[in-house]
């Protein structure tokens, strides 16, 4: 299996997972900074935008963090990382898994840029919005399904760790004692120190 990445990219989120997963994988650089880039074919098959993080597990080649954390916990931890497909708990995971790419980052973006919400026509609301949805769907648990990890977390997890170290994290005991939670995984500390 293989990874290509770039520092400080949401590569991290592959690389955490497949630490917490226990997989072999072998990771390989891609300078997405660099004017002129020569992009390898395997690369290019995973990720046609050129993208990071994307991966090449045999015949599977992919690209995304949220797909290839679904992937790799279906694949390699169904039930440990992820509940399995005819678990009740299912729904509310790929909800949470889904709420980065679909919310978060839409919302961050729009707050970042200083552009004018409009909740009615964006399916992710507002940056508000989101903040205060994310706090109740955690609540007073660890984790955002409860007392187990996975995956939802990864994206979760990093995306409080990003936010607020781009201080755009509000002042949210919630958000910001999940974020200490998800750095203090050897996993995640693994993925910074390979990442970077």
């Amino acid at each position: 299996m293989k990874l290509f990445y770039a520092p400080q990219t949401r590569a991290a989120r592959a690389i955490w997972l497949l630490e917490e997963a226990g997989v072999d994988y072998e990771l390989e650089l891609v300078d997405i900074r660099a004017e002129v880039r020569a992009d390898s074919d395997d690369f290019l098959t995973a990720s046609p935008m050129g993208k990071v993080p994307a991966l090449v597990d045999g015949d599977t080649a992919m690209a995304e963090s949220a797909a290839i954390c679904l992937y790799i916990a279906d694949r390699y931890s169904a039930g440990r990382l992820a509940p399995a497909i005819d678990d009740p708990a299912r729904g509310r995971f790929l909800y949470w898994l889904m709420y980065t790419p679909a919310v978060v980052e839409p919302a961050m973006s729009e707050h970042f840029n200083k552009i004018e919400p409009n909740p009615v026509r964006n399916g992710w609301g507002d940056f508000p919005s989101m903040i205060a949805t994310w706090e109740a769907g955690l609540g007073d648990n660890d984790w955002i399904l409860g007392a187990e990890f996975s995956v939802a977390d990864i994206m979760l997890g990093s995306s409080a760790v990003f936010l607020r170290a781009f201080e755009m994290l509000p002042d949210s005991p919630v958000l910001s004692a999940y974020a200490d939670r998800c750095l203090a995984r050897p996993a995640y500390q693994k993925a910074l120190e390979l990442g970077s």
